[in-house]
């Protein structure tokens, strides 16, 4: 454990968090407004623009089993790279 991180400095990393939820939860609600109010709205100091496009995604499991791609061949392309975060919980 790092102790020169002050057990506040936790607490108000877990506080943070907490508001940037409850920010996002309002944030979606007015985005939706928006989608159900029309193509663009303007405030006082911004503007709104609604834009619909189509994402195209690759079912690469399934690619693959159709491709005869086995794990291993899969395995010498394939890097790995470490990852880190902190995961933050209530007591």
């Amino acid at each position: 454990m790092n102790n020169d991180l002050a057990f506040n400095d936790v607490d108000t990393l877990g506080q943070l968090l907490a508001q940037i939820a409850d920010l996002t939860k309002q944030a979606d609600k007015i985005k939706d407004q928006i989608k159900d109010g029309g193509q663009t709205v303007e405030g006082v100091l911004f503007k709104a623009t609604y834009i619909e496009a189509n994402r195209k995604v690759v079912d690469t499991k399934k690619m693959y089993a159709d491709l005869g791609i086995t794990e291993g061949m899969l395995a010498k392309y394939t890097s790995i790279s470490a990852v880190f975060s902190v995961k933050v919980t209530s007591r």
